[in-house]
């Protein structure tokens, strides 16, 4: 598990380019997938027969997508000047290794220098247009034959074991559950399964709304990273969300309340079968499950998260033991679900 989720989240991905996450995720699900095809808009939809004849009855998704920069402007300079794709909080940028375009260009996140900084400026955190990527170009001229308008830059960050348990690397949020996914494939499975890997959701759940119109499943399950709350100066009441806490269970954010059926089959399910779980009591937004729960006619929908320090950040930390924990609690869910009528 730990080289598949290392392999998929060395691939640069930004929304709209998944391109090479997509490929290696077909790599791995054409092994496995009785049907396999890609959407209009770049959904990997892999379709696997189990033991018992369910149909479309269950989709299980993963986003492939992460967060990242476009370049929207080159200055007289050579500097490139671009916008966040998905949510990036400024404070991060500055001093950030970046690869640009589809030859990843390195790069570095650039600012004003710190001595020529006024005093107001000092009290606040820079705008977006303040900063730009500095690819090492001398002139408009000279960059232009290197980066294109609309080319979008990933954190140059290789993934890596740190601390002895924990994984860092970006994008971990989608990757660990496109890694759970394609682990579970390998699987003889006890009822039919469609397994969804959807595209844009970091810029509002796009690639997920389409896909479920094309599945139209009775139930959807989502797995996702919720962010964690184990931080310096968080007070211990709101720890809520921790690293090596176990698989999370969301129950409701900003554009989603999970079906409380299947929470609740989820939580007795963890509880039973002795597998780590938490509550988290708020995520930032509904993500794919609220694009999928209200797509149609509807569709039944639950969450399974991992815990994930620093999201959309280059260093996002996740525990190994809770991407256990979501592969554990996804198995017997599915299983669970094959007995029902």
């Amino acid at each position: 598990m730990k080289e598949l989720l290392k392999r998929l989240c060395s691939i640069p991905g930004v929304s709209s380019w998944e391109d090479r996450v997509r490929d290696c995720v077909m790599d791995v699900a054409g092994q496995y997938a009785t049907e396999l095809r890609v959407d209009a808009m770049g959904n990997v939809i892999a379709f696997k027969e189990g033991i018992k004849a369910t149909g479309n009855k269950l989709l299980l998704t993963a986003h492939m997508d992460e967060v990242g920069l476009m370049v929207r402007s080159i200055t007289d300079e050579g500097y490139l000047k671009f916008d966040t794709v998905g949510h990036i909080d400024r404070r991060i940028l500055l001093g950030k290794r970046m690869l640009v375009g589809p030859n990843l260009l390195p790069a570095v996140v650039g600012l004003k220098a710190y001595h020529l900084v006024s005093r107001d400026e000092e009290k606040s955190v820079p705008k977006l247009e303040d900063y730009y990527l500095d690819i090492g170009a001398e002139s408009k001229e000279e960059a232009g034959k290197q980066v294109n308008l609309g080319d979008v830059a990933v954190f140059d960050s290789p993934p890596e074991i740190f601390g002895g348990s924990l994984l860092k690397g970006r994008a971990l949020g989608g990757r660990i559950g496109c890694a759970v996914l394609l682990w579970l494939m390998r699987e003889e499975l006890p009822m039919d399964c469609t397994f969804v890997f959807t595209t844009q959701r970091e810029v509002g759940a796009r690639g997920a709304f389409g896909a479920a119109f094309s599945v139209k499943p009775e139930v959807a399950l989502v797995l996702e990273g919720a962010s964690a709350a184990d931080l310096a100066g968080v007070p211990a009441h709101k720890k809520s969300c921790v690293l090596g806490g176990g698989a999370v269970l969301p129950f409701m954010n900003k554009g989603v309340i999970v079906d409380r059926g299947l929470f609740e089959m989820l939580r007795t399910l963890a509880k039973e079968q002795n597998i780590p779980w938490q509550l988290c009591e708020n995520t930032a937004g509904s993500g794919d499950a609220g694009a999928i729960q209200r797509t149609a006619a509807g569709a039944r929908t639950a969450v399974i998260a991992v815990p994930v320090r620093y999201p959309h950040t280059p260093a996002t930390l996740a525990d190994a033991s809770d991407v256990e924990a979501v592969v554990s609690l996804t198995r017997a869910f599915i299983t669970h679900l094959s007995k029902e009528d």
